[in-house]
C-alpha cells in the first residue's frame, strides 16, 4: 500500500510533464530506460571488483557496472525516487554477478584495484554456459542472498528497501534459469550510524564497526548453504566487510556497480 501511495505523485506528474529516461534523461516512458541505456545493462559483464584500499574482512566481490553516468542516474532513480520499474532490469544485471559469486572458489588472494578481468566461470566442475556466460548451477542447496540492510529511517523515508527489492528481482531471474536461490534479509542494524556520504574510507569503516548483527533466527535460516551478500553499490567496501563480519565471515558478495574512484 505504501508503494502505491508513493507512486501516485509520479503518476500525476506523468500526465502533465514530459518524462525522461532514468539514465540519460531523453524523452521516454516513465520509470523506463531508453534503448541506449538499456543496452548498457544488457551488455554488462560481471567480474571481480576491489576498492582502492581493501578493508579487513572484505569478501570476494563481483560487480558488473561502473557507478557513473547513466548507471548512477538509474540507480539513484530506483533508490531515492522510487522508480520501481527499474528494479527488474537492474535486478537482472545483479543476477549475473550473484551467479559468479555463488560459484566462486572459497578463497582467492588479494588483487589489483578496480575492475578485474572476468572471473572464472565456476569452481570445481564446470557446467554449460548460462545466458550471461556463467555456469549452470544445478539444483543443489539453495544459495542464500543476504541484502546489506539500510537504516530503518532511510527505508521509511524512501518508502521501500531498494537493496532488498533488487535482491528479490535477481533471485527471480536466477530461479528462471534453474538456480536454487532465496533471499534472506537476516541482517539488521544494532545501533545508529551517521550518513556515509562524504566520509573517507577510514571514517566509513569506523562508522560501521560493529553496527550490524544477524536476527535471532539468522543462523538457523542460513543453514549450511552458500551465502552471498548483496548490495547496490560498493564505494569503499566498508558495508560489505561489516556485513561479512556480522555473519561470521561470508566470503562472497555481489553488487550492481562499483564507484570508479572507490
Amino acid at each position: 500500500m505504501r508503494e502505491s501511495w508513493q507512486s501516485l505523485p509520479r503518476e500525476i506528474a506523468g500526465l502533465v510533464l514530459p518524462m525522461g529516461c532514468a539514465g540519460c534523461g531523453r524523452p521516454r516512458e516513465r520509470d523506463r530506460l531508453c534503448e541506449e541505456c538499456s543496452s548498457v545493462l544488457k551488455g554488462a559483464v560481471p567480474r571481480r571488483v576491489w576498492p582502492s584500499r581493501v578493508p579487513s574482512g572484505l569478501p570476494r566481490v563481483y560487480g558488473a557496472l561502473t557507478y557513473t553516468g547513466g548507471v548512477r542516474a538509474a540507480l539513484l532513480a530506483h533508490k531515492e525516487r522510487g522508480a520501481l520499474g527499474l528494479a527488474a532490469p537492474l535486478g537482472t544485471v545483479l543476477a549475473r554477478a550473484v551467479r559468479l559469486a555463488a560459484h566462486a572458489p572459497q578463497a582467492t588472494p588479494a588483487a589489483p584495484v578496480g575492475l578485474a578481468e572476468p572471473a572464472p566461470a565456476a569452481c570445481g566442475r564446470r557446467g554449460p554456459p548460462s545466458r550471461d556466460g556463467g555456469p549452470s548451477s544445478g539444483r543443489g542447496s539453495p544459495v542464500a542472498l543476504v541484502p546489506v540492510p539500510s537504516a530503518r529511517r532511510a527505508v521509511a523515508g524512501r518508502g521501500h528497501d531498494p537493496v532488498r527489492r533488487l535482491a528479490r528481482e535477481a533471485a527471480r531471474t536466477l530461479r528462471r534459469e534453474g538456480m536454487a536461490v532465496r533471499v534472506l534479509p537476516v541482517l539488521r542494524q544494532r545501533r545508529r550510524v551517521v550518513d556515509q556520504a562524504g566520509l573517507t574510507a577510514a571514517q566509513r569503516t569506523a562508522n560501521l564497526a560493529g553496527a550490524l548483527e544477524p536476527a535471532p533466527a539468522g543462523a538457523r535460516l542460513l543453514g549450511a548453504g552458500r551465502v552471498v551478500l548483496v548490495d547496490d553499490v560498493m564505494t569503499t567496501g566498508a558495508s560489505l566487510a561489516e556485513a561479512a563480519r556480522a555473519l561470521g565471515g561470508v566470503d562472497s558478495a555481489a553488487v550492481l556497480a562499483v564507484r570508479a574512484d572507490a
